[in-house]
């Protein structure tokens, strides 16, 4: 089994749609999709709407996605191709909790592939792709404290061209990780995903 997880600096950079295309053009490793969202105080882990609960049972929810019409991310997972998809969702800090009921999915798998950074914490995947757009100045803390881990940062070649504006970032951080330029609406090259298969082919995977 290969994990692979799609992390990113910031909302809206393209992270779902990266891992919706490394699905869809590699339908052959049967991908068993993951989307983990952590949310902070004042929303429900149960749907991610605005909520004054502070129970225990709220703090962690785990759906299966099943529409693939349904309009979330979860679902164009399902809608390219994924064999299972899930959302994931903690109240920030929780996401531990949330961990046996991964592993045990994982388990179930025959490949994963998860959208997140936080959940580099938890374990060491056969590849971390970052994905980093110039243009938008929010680095989360999350993906600044996993970026030197990153097999491969992809840019988005619409906006590469421009200085970014990370501060506290450190360029030590991602110096010698290759780099992918993507663009919308695709998100994807073809080096990137011959990169994802030279990375989990079975040669590579024994290795590791």
């Amino acid at each position: 089994m290969a994990i692979v997880v799609v992390g990113g600096h910031s909302r809206s950079v393209g992270k779902t749609s990266v891992a919706a295309a490394i699905i869809a053009r590699l339908p052959e490793m049967r991908w068993t999709a993951f989307k983990i969202t952590q949310f902070g105080h004042g929303f429900c882990t149960a749907d991610g709407e605005p909520c004054d609960c502070q129970t225990d049972e709220h703090t962690v929810a785990v759906s299966e996605e099943r529409d693939r019409s349904s309009g979330t991310d979860s679902a164009r997972y399902l809608a390219a191709g994924a064999v299972r998809s899930f959302w994931v969702r903690t109240r920030i800090g929780n996401l531990p909790a949330a961990m046996p009921r991964l592993r045990k999915e994982f388990a179930a798998a025959e490949n994963v592939i998860v959208e997140s950074n936080s959940i580099m914490g938890f374990l060491r995947p056969d590849l971390y792709l970052s994905v980093l757009d110039p243009a938008t100045a929010d680095f989360k803390d999350s993906a600044r404290l996993f970026l030197d881990r990153a097999d491969a940062l992809l840019l988005r070649a619409d906006s590469a061209a421009l200085a970014p504006h990370w501060r506290g970032v450190s360029p030590r951080l991602a110096a010698g990780i290759p780099r992918f330029t993507i663009a919308p609406p695709e998100y994807m090259s073809d080096a990137v995903i011959a990169f994802v298969q030279d990375r989990l082919s079975p040669e590579r995977l024994k290795i590791s």
